[in-house]
């Protein structure tokens, strides 16, 4: 049940971190994995400052933190709209 519940909240932080990041994001299934991704940076992040975060509502701000910072780094690559 573990995994379920971890690919849940990297969705839904993906879903959240799309609606930050400019509005939209790169659209719904794109942030849905960024989320699950994000899920794993964030609490890479999050162990190398030594911060721990439990519970459901800390694993969805671990979460969303990461999946900013990948949506940002993604962003920087993504080539501009004219």
């Amino acid at each position: 049940m573990g995994w379920i519940w971890w690919i849940i909240i990297g969705a839904v932080a993906g879903w959240l971190a799309g609606l930050l990041m400019r509005g939209d994001g790169f659209g719904f299934i794109v942030n849905l994995l960024v989320g699950i991704a994000g899920a794993v940076i964030g609490g890479w992040v999050f162990g190398l400052l030594g911060i721990a975060a439990g519970g459901v509502i800390g694993s969805l701000i671990t979460a969303l933190i990461g999946a900013i910072i990948l949506l940002w780094i993604i962003s920087l690559f993504r080539r501009r709209r004219v």
